[in-house]
């Protein structure tokens, strides 16, 4: 009882609460473009298990301490560059999501309606291929969270809170977040950039260049206060756009 009546536990656990939120975004954008590709009735369980998987991996690596120590100690040296267990988990998954990012923009518009192209039938997904393609990215995502978290504390409660509480918290986000990405191709192109911006600093993270992570925030942030002008404009312009009043079949067709 007397740790609740601690001002700085306090702090401690609303400053990673909300850390660990912002680090979830990345996570919530990629489950909600994967889900998208499965039918309506299997994407809020999809959604929900995978945000699980995250809860649970997080924690996991939370116990397992001296693991994660274990990651950051080099197991070879390549020309003098030397290679953890970190880097490898950042590097490939860093390529795995410019390839799925990728993957993504590409029979996003390559599937358009327009006169003359030729329109190319989108993929499925199973169920089965979504859960463990959220796994994948849950564990290289995770590690990134659970860094920053032994970084700002060492208690192990108030982690372990902070992380349950942020996943909580993007689950309830999750759904209309997904709704609206789906509901808006520009905004799931931009989700999908923004996806590849985080595979490149993946990437590059492995590779020792240590990219701020405010300068991929706001440069997200920046992009959607964008892309939200754009909406508002487009919705004004459609109210005022007259309507025709003439009768369909005195329509000439075209």
């Amino acid at each position: 009882m007397d740790a609740l009546l601690q001002p700085e536990l306090w702090a401690a656990l609303l400053t990673l609460t909300a850390l660990e939120i912002v680090l979830g975004i990345d996570n919530i954008i990629f489950i909600s473009i994967i889900v998208s590709k499965l039918p309506a009735h299997q994407q809020a369980r999809a959604r929900t298990l995978g945000l699980a998987g995250a809860l649970f991996t997080r924690v996991g690596l939370l116990f397992s301490l001296a693991w994660m120590a274990s990651l950051v100690k080099p197991l070879f040296s390549l020309m003098e560059f030397a290679v953890s267990g970190r880097d490898l988990v950042l590097f490939f998954g860093g390529l795995f999501l410019l390839w799925k990012a990728t993957t993504e923009i590409h029979e996003s518009l390559e599937g358009g309606d327009d006169e003359g192209m030729v329109k190319v039938p989108r993929r499925g997904i199973t169920y089965l291929g979504a859960i463990v393609q959220i796994m994948i990215l849950d564990i290289v995502f995770s590690l990134d969270s659970v860094i920053t978290a032994v970084g700002m504390t060492d208690n192990l409660p108030i982690m372990v809170t902070a992380i349950t509480i942020a996943i909580i918290t993007m689950m309830f986000f999750a759904g209309p977040l997904s709704r609206f990405v789906d509901a808006h191709p520009t905004v799931k192109v931009l989700a999908l950039a923004f996806l590849i911006m985080v595979g490149g600093a993946l990437v590059a993270e492995s590779l020792h260049f240590h990219i701020p992570k405010g300068y991929l925030y706001f440069a997200m942030a920046f992009s959607v206060g964008v892309e939200m002008v754009n909406l508002k404009m487009r919705k004004s312009v459609d109210r005022r756009r007259p309507r025709s009043t003439e009768p369909p079949e005195s329509r000439s067709p075209t």
